[in-house]
């Protein structure tokens, strides 16, 4: 009976191990492809929907510049987008995590810090999309930063205007061992430069 339960107990013990083994060589799989920007998508700023950022129009212009020219009145302004990248696999195998942590930063600014909670799954020689959900308060950067920064820089950001941009990205892949995620304590640097239009 004691050698039965042994037997069990290794079994389960061999498996989990294989499991996260499995696990930390997606990770790493996912450490060795390659990142591109592709797009930003679902921009929103104070509650007004701008669209992609290839395609921001004249009026959307002029409410971006109504409402950071009246940040100083208001409590907070709050920004969200969707950072898409290109994320190709050249490896023999697949790459893939459970979730993620990431930080942005924005030509030297610490834009936002967040976490996604969804798997991403890139087969051998494939190339997936991967969207980032970013939300900030950019009232919050401008009182660390200064407003005219933050409007210069989002600008850029967005190609509103000609200035090169840097966006350094740092991905913090997640594995799940047993219930708990687990968070690999190397980040995946990933930087992109573009200008405006």
């Amino acid at each position: 009976m004691k050698k039965r339960i042994f037997i069990i107990l290794f079994a389960v013990i061999v498996l989990n191990s294989c499991d996260v083994v499995n696990k930390i060589g997606g990770a790493y799989q996912l450490s060795q492809s390659e990142y591109k920007y592709n797009s930003l998508s679902n921009i929103q700023l104070s509650g007004i929907n701008l669209g992609n950022a290839s395609n921001i129009s004249v009026s959307n212009l002029a409410s971006i510049a109504t409402v950071l020219a009246g940040s100083s009145s208001m409590q907070n302004i709050p920004f969200s987008m969707t950072l898409n990248m290109d994320v190709s696999n050249p490896n023999a195998s697949a790459a893939f995590l459970d979730a993620l942590d990431y930080s942005i930063m924005i030509n030297e600014i610490e834009f936002v810090e967040g976490k996604m909670d969804i798997p991403i799954r890139i087969q051998p020689g494939e190339t997936t999309v991967v969207p980032i959900p970013i939300s900030v308060d950019l009232k919050s950067l401008m009182n660390r930063y200064s407003k005219d920064r933050i409007a210069n820089e989002l600008s850029g950001f967005l190609g509103i205007t000609p200035n090169e941009t840097t966006v350094t990205v740092k991905l913090w892949p997640k594995l799940t061992v047993g219930n708990t995620l687990i968070k690999v304590p190397t980040a995946i640097p990933v930087e992109f430069k573009f200008g405006g239009r």
